[in-house]
């Protein structure tokens, strides 16, 4: 029977949890979906549900678990907001309450676990995951799977009963089964079963045999998937540690930058990605006041507590392995230390272990025989100071994340696309760009930024995409920086009218740009009044195209790469002669003081 003061514990615990959703939910309701969400759900409006579909790896990710989410959502509305915002707190409601479990199982119902519960349930550690769905995905699953392995296995080395070994697997392949760092489930089992467990070893074979087949059945699946999966950008991947002054300083950054300062109420401070993320940005002198409050907590538990060394040592090493090296093998060389290393969506399934190690440092076990070294003094009380300023500097980090639109600006977007789309008529010749970056960067994600893709679902709009201008292409459309439709307009070079029109023939006919381009790729726009429709050929330099100009007065368009000073036109084929008016030459954007659809993007 729980003791009376066991069901205080229990109250508060749950009311603490409770009100962490409360809170978290404000941030989280504001947040829409960005870069690789709209990659996942264009992917999964377009796959089957197969196995290749579900063991791609993306970027060293395996995650098919998220892949068949996405599947189904793609299925559901799409950037249906609801749903998605619904899983984020159920899946934090659960991780929470498994942390609460495990706590509960190790230490029993002290008081004291109070104190590492709090710290998971404030840390800035987790925010910007939380604003990302696609990182949502994987690491709140992991933060519900891992504590939930542990305690299955913490009963089975109490009890014996294969049932809890049975269950301790389900919850690890669980967190594979949404992301790779699950894998270090085991060995933080085996370390904790070592140091503070009192098993009996030849039992626990019947564990770690299921245990080490599940790891190399997976890491079978991952490594093929790794070498064979092609990439967005049609490469396979070939991962490989870098040097190790690159390694070294990753180390150095994510730990001083991230780690140490999110442990202890920060950043503080944020460097804006767009509107809807943000990186650590913690002041300098804080970073070391940081590092020297880390290290004072870290000497006073060792000296007082047995076993705390090991506590933080498992800390370090899980720090180094799962969060470290996979960043390394991973996309290190396309940003750099200086970048990544301030990225706390790294260590948003760190914060679990950060909370275990604190208690496990800090707190007896259940049963422990002698767990202090020295005997506890008034200074037992110095942490009261100490956590209330971690939370303080949590809340106040967390406001500062949450003080910008979130996802306000990309939700606008897509709702002022779409609404463009539905007052256009079918057929509609819309120019297929990228969407603005902050949504889905095209240096990234290639295709899937596309507004036809982007835009596109659930369900295909009735327009006519067009990938570039080419031909007499009737009225074309082009989204703007807001997401309203608008004329297209040729920025760059005019040639004006000479006269009513020039005549062009099978003759070269040139005429002299107001300035030399560079080498490039060029849209050209040539206004025509025809008596036939005929074939031109465009040339700029070397690089010539040959389009189609319509009977009667209008436009066409030609896509031609080269430089140059003059364009020159002729007719080709034995066509008719045409007659040429204005010329522009340049990039295709959306026309300023063209009418926009709707006239006033939707705002929030």
């Amino acid at each position: 029977m729980r003791s009376r003061g066991g069901d205080t514990v229990l109250a508060t615990a749950l009311v603490m949890v409770a009100v962490q959703l409360v809170w978290k939910f404000e941030l989280v309701r504001r947040t829409y979906f960005r870069q690789d969400d709209f990659h996942y759900l264009i992917r999964g409006q377009e796959s089957g549900f197969t196995w290749d579909y579900l063991m791609w790896v993306d970027v060293g990710h395996l995650l098919p678990g998220g892949f068949g989410i996405s599947w189904a959502m793609a299925r559901l509305g799409g950037y249906n907001e609801l749903l998605a915002h619904g899983m984020t707190i159920a899946l934090q409601a659960g991780a929470s309450l498994a942390l609460l479990r495990l706590l509960w199982l190790l230490f029993g119902a002290r008081p004291a676990i109070l104190v590492p519960l709090g710290f998971y349930l404030v840390t800035p550690m987790t925010i910007p995951s939380l604003s990302w769905w696609a990182a949502v995905l994987e690491t709140l699953p992991l933060q519900l799977a891992l504590p939930m392995a542990l305690s299955s296995h913490v009963l089975y080395v109490r009890t014996g009963r294969i049932r809890h070994v049975v269950a301790a697997c389900a919850w690890t392949l669980f967190g594979l089964v949404f992301f790779v760092k699950a894998a270090f489930i085991p060995v933080l089992m085996l370390v904790i079963t070592a140091g503070w467990l009192t098993p009996r070893w030849v039992r626990l074979w019947r564990a770690w045999v299921p245990y080490a087949a599940l790891l190399a059945a997976y890491s079978w699946v991952f490594f093929t998937g790794l070498y064979s999966s092609v990439q967005i950008n049609d490469a396979t991947q070939t991962p490989g540690l870098p040097d190790a002054g690159v390694a070294g300083e990753f180390f150095w950054m994510l730990g001083s930058r991230g780690l140490v300062p999110s442990a202890l109420g920060g950043p503080w401070q944020w460097r804006p990605i767009g509107d809807d993320y943000a990186m650590a940005a913690p002041p300098e002198p804080l970073v070391w006041a940081g590092l020297v409050g880390v290290a004072a907590v870290v000497a006073v538990t060792v000296r007082w507590r047995r076993r705390a060394w090991l506590a933080w040592l498992t800390l370090l090493g899980y720090f180094l392995l799962a969060d470290v090296v996979p960043v390394l093998l991973g996309r290190i060389e396309l940003l750099g230390p200086g970048i990544l290393g301030y990225e706390l969506r790294y260590l948003a399934a760190t914060a679990t272990v950060v909370a275990i190690v604190l208690g496990l440092a800090c707190i007896p076990l259940v049963g422990e025989e002698q767990p202090w070294l020295r005997p506890r003094t008034r200074l037992r009380w110095a942490w009261v100071p100490l956590a209330a300023a971690v939370t303080a500097g949590s809340v106040w980090s967390v406001a500062a994340y949450a003080d910008r639109p979130l996802g306000g600006t990309a939700r606008d977007y897509v709702r002022t696309a779409r609404l463009a789309l539905s007052r256009v008529p079918a057929g509609t010749a819309v120019l297929d760009t990228h969407v603005p970056p902050g949504l889905a960067a095209a240096a990234f994600f290639h295709d899937y930024a596309l507004h036809s893709k982007v835009l596109g679902m659930p369900d295909p709009w009735p327009v006519t995409w067009v990938r570039e201008l080419s031909g007499p292409v009737r009225d074309p459309l082009v989204f703007d920086a807001r997401g309203r439709l608008r004329p297209v307009a040729i920025q760059g070079l005019r040639v004006p009218q000479r006269g009513n029109c020039v005549p062009v023939g099978p003759a070269e006919t040139r005429f002299r740009l107001p300035a030399r381009l560079p080498g490039g790729e060029y849209t050209v726009q040539i206004a025509y009044l025809n008596s036939a429709e005929t074939t031109l050929s465009v040339r700029l330099g070397l690089g010539v195209a040959q389009v189609r100009a319509g009977e009667g007065l209008g436009r066409t368009f030609a896509r031609v790469p080269g430089e140059g000073a003059e364009l020159a036109l002729r007719t080709a084929g034995g066509g008719p002669d045409a007659c040429v008016g204005e010329i522009r030459i340049g990039r295709p954007v959306p026309d300023e003081d063209g009418a926009a659809i709707p006239p006033s993007p939707l705002e929030s």
